[in-house]
């Protein structure tokens, strides 16, 4: 365990603060140089230990109800990687045709995967039976068992940033493939599809944004004041 982290108490409140300088600067840095990674991964293994780590950061996500709706299957094996591109490159010509005609070469053009060339992929899935019929926090919003699962997909992939670790998200496939190939029980749905390796370099900023796919809206332009719609002005 990296002597950073900290064995929870049995019980009862500890001490809340803010971080030194130093450290809110790591977790800042962690989120602004986050990148979505498709070509980088080298095919140096990733160490159970560290991988071990990452998953504990996502397990320590919260949820709602403490429900934990999460679970986590590690691939490495090469056919099953194999098979999981196969769907993909299916869904990816469907998702091609659906832009614009004068968009088709860009996007044929963007790499979208690092499925079989990532030492790892890992589909995070969501058990959708789990906490029983009725869980705190989810009787007006069932969809919030969703929510704490993507929140876990978020841990996992600052704390790969702080451990050198790039991180991709697999979004392309069609409905039930993933299910078939990883053999989901009917209540649990995949939640992200996600590539795993060691990188040497990340783009400055992200890979759409340098490649001229999209640019990152102005924050100033998201934020209302009390009621949609409402600014500072």
């Amino acid at each position: 365990m990296p002597a950073f982290v900290q064995p929870c108490p049995a019980t009862g409140p500890v001490p809340a603060g803010a971080f030194s300088a130093e450290e809110t600067a790591a977790v800042y840095r962690a989120i602004y140089s986050r990148r979505d990674v498709r070509s980088q991964f080298l095919a140096r293994p990733v160490d159970e230990a560290v991988l071990l780590r990452l998953l504990g950061a996502a397990h320590h996500a919260p949820s709602v109800g403490f429900m934990q709706p999460w679970n986590f299957i590690v691939i490495r094996d090469q056919a099953v990687k194999e098979r999981v591109q196969t769907a993909f490159r299916a869904a990816n010509a469907e998702a091609e045709a659906m832009f614009p005609e004068a968009r088709r070469p860009h996007y044929s053009a963007l790499k979208l995967e690092g499925i079989t060339q990532a030492p790892v992929n890992l589909c995070v899935t969501c058990d959708r039976s789990r906490g029983g019929p009725v869980v705190l926090g989810r009787t007006h919003a069932a969809e919030m068992d969703l929510f704490s699962s993507v929140c876990a997909v978020q841990n996992l992939w600052l704390a790969a940033r702080a451990e050198g670790i790039g991180v991709g998200w697999v979004s392309i496939f069609r409905d039930g493939a993933l299910r078939e190939i990883l053999d989901l029980p009917g209540p649990v749905v995949p939640v992200a599809y996600l590539c795993l390796g060691h990188v040497d370099a990340l783009y400055a900023e992200p890979e759409l944004q340098a490649k001229g796919w999209a640019s990152r809206l102005p924050l100033e332009e998201l934020i209302y004041r009390d009621r949609w719609g409402q600014g500072d002005g």
